[in-house]
């Protein structure tokens, strides 16, 4: 069922062509929002758009690869030409390496890659579309983070280091945008179902998230606008972690995803 609180909201998706993207992106637009979807991946993104226009929705969409950052900035420009306000940017486009630092010594370039992409990407688009944002006067940034960033995680050091940078950065964007008119939200997602994540074959029988439930917290984050979002065992186990640093750590390193 449409809702009036999003239709014709434009929002932005990066790393739409799949995943959580597509699912959050097929969400909103049942919801009646004006989305303008964002992927590497033109042939798959193309598929996703096709999908939002045959049941009605609103869809623009571009291909661009977000780990090249003069292609950002012409994507702003063109999304920019032809909306000239945004109301939500959703920096949801990401990688991730499963790798112990021991075995990276020779492979600096997969925290290069991580940076690239988790971080410098979504503030290259925050810092382009930021004026965009203001002016629609409620603008949101909702930033897909991880349960990592929180809590130690063995094996994930590019992928985690990218994503505290990303926390960092909207942290102080929130305090500096609250009082005008700009919202900035980080989820921080636990193990989601994902082509990505299904990249590890040992992932695929531990618990997580659908892409559904996943886009149902970046809808939850739109409706209501907190500073962030996890699920009840990241948030005890984030206090636990405060107060008894070392059973956490081990606990994580022997079972890290039972958050």
């Amino acid at each position: 069922m449409e809702s009036k609180a999003l239709t014709n909201k434009k929002i932005i998706i990066t790393g739409a062509s799949s995943g959580i993207g597509k699912a959050a992106a097929i969400n909103l637009a049942k919801q009646g929002a004006s989305l303008i979807l964002v992927s590497r991946r033109e042939n798959l993104l193309q598929q996703v758009a096709q999908e939002i226009t045959s049941v009605g929705g609103s869809v623009q969409w571009y291909a661009a690869d977000l780990s090249k950052l003069e292609q950002i900035d012409e994507l702003t420009s063109t999304i920019l030409s032809k909306n000239e306000t945004i109301d939500i940017l959703i920096n949801n486009a990401g990688r991730s390496i499963r790798r112990p630092i021991e075995e990276s010594l020779e492979r600096f370039h997969d925290f290069e890659r991580c940076m690239t992409i988790n971080y410098f990407a979504p503030v290259r688009l925050v810092r382009n579309l930021l004026p965009a944002l203001r002016q629609a006067e409620n603008g949101h940034i909702i930033n897909s983070s991880t349960w990592g960033t929180l809590l130690p995680a063995a094996g994930f050091g590019p992928y985690n280091a990218s994503k505290i940078a990303l926390d960092n950065f909207s942290n102080t964007l929130r305090m500096e945008m609250k009082d005008k008119g700009i919202s900035v939200t980080q989820i921080h997602f636990p193990l989601v179902h994902t082509e990505m994540s299904g990249a590890t074959k040992s992932f695929k029988k531990l618990q997580g998230m659908s892409t559904d439930q996943a886009a149902n917290w970046i809808a939850e984050a739109i409706e209501k606008k907190p500073r962030e979002i996890m699920n009840s065992q990241t948030r005890i186990a984030r206090f636990l972690y405060f107060i008894f640093p070392k059973f956490v750590e081990k606990k994580s390193l022997s079972s890290p995803f039972s958050v």
